[in-house]
């Protein structure tokens, strides 16, 4: 039996809407989008005409999509999502006017030079203005081409990767000279600078997502030191309440727990410890000794003098009045 060869797809394809009457442009080339992309939907422009042009060149299992247009608003909806078979990533290099990229409540802005990512399985919305022509190269990243470069259930969220100060020009660089050739390469040699450009972007966020969160750890630690403070001012308060600190330092009850969880204390040991700590010092100074225990107690904060005894005990290996004798 002789084999039926399967015709091979170009690597290449191009739409225009020169020749198109003028009011069936934009259906034409919300057609062409949908084929070089995936499902999004495109809002019509307030113009009857759009003139506009998508070139489509196959990079492996990924795409560069070179595409101008008038100011428009193109979505991705959920229906879009539902729709869709594959996952990727949209790595979009701005060429010409600006892009507003916004997706999970976040919003970045692209002009001409600059370098952007956001996610496929999430609705998103780009509002292309400040044309009135714009042209953008946008790489059709795989999903899993990226994710297998990330560390585990790393989350992907829309920003603007030329920003980074160690990798931003060498990402920006690389997407321009794919864009720009890589019809003059060959496949092979477009697949592999491509895989070069996502090493690129896996470096970049992987080092923003350590930024921030030794950016948290930090803010962590200053906020800890807050509560630590308004705990420390507060110590002869008598009734001394985690809701008193949380109010003086403007955070939650919740997060006074869990940034002295954090530390390795819980909120009733640190004050009756730190408490514990001054009525010792206290009992000590050779100017108090006129003071009764109980004074001391008291004037600490404890409204127990069996309770400030048994834990000053638990704390000191002995009762108070033996701390003072020694």
């Amino acid at each position: 039996m002789q084999q039926i060869e399967r015709p091979v797809p170009s690597r290449h394809s191009a739409w225009n809407t020169v020749g198109v009457r003028p009011h069936e442009q934009f259906a034409y080339y919300r057609e062409a989008i949908c084929q070089a992309f995936m499902n999004l939907t495109p809002e019509p422009a307030a113009a009857a005409a759009f003139p506009a042009s998508v070139e489509h060149v196959r990079l492996g299992d990924a795409a560069i999509n070179r595409v101008s247009f008038p100011e428009h608003v193109v979505r991705r909806s959920a229906a879009d999502i539902a729709a869709s078979d594959r996952s990727c990533f949209y790595l979009n290099l701005k060429l010409a006017g600006r892009c507003r990229i916004q997706q999970d409540g976040r919003e970045i802005s692209l002009s001409p030079g600059q370098v952007g990512i956001f996610d496929s399985d999430r609705q998103f919305a780009l509002l292309h203005d400040r044309g009135p022509q714009l042209r953008v190269a946008s790489f059709w990243v795989p999903a899993e081409a990226l994710r297998e470069r990330l560390p585990a259930s790393f989350d992907v969220v829309a920003a603007r990767l030329s920003d980074d100060p160690v990798v931003g020009h060498l990402i920006v660089e690389t997407a321009r000279t794919l864009s720009e050739g890589a019809l003059q390469m060959s496949e092979d040699e477009g697949v592999r600078l491509f895989r070069a450009l996502i090493e690129l972007v896996a470096v970049s966020l992987s080092r923003s997502s350590r930024l921030h969160a030794a950016e948290a750890e930090s803010l962590a630690d200053a906020t800890t030191l807050a509560v630590k403070r308004a705990i420390h001012r507060r110590l002869r308060q008598p009734g001394l309440a985690v809701a008193d600190v949380a109010a003086a330092v403007g955070i939650s009850e919740r997060y006074v727990h869990k940034l002295l969880a954090r530390s390795g204390s819980g909120f009733t040991d640190y004050v009756i410890d730190h408490r514990l700590d001054g009525a010792a010092r206290d009992l000590r100074n050779p100017t108090m000794a006129e003071h009764a225990i109980g004074a001391i107690a008291f004037d600490w904060g404890f409204s127990d003098l069996s309770h400030f005894t048994r834990r000053f005990k638990q704390r000191f290996g002995c009762r108070p009045r033996d701390w003072r004798t020694r």
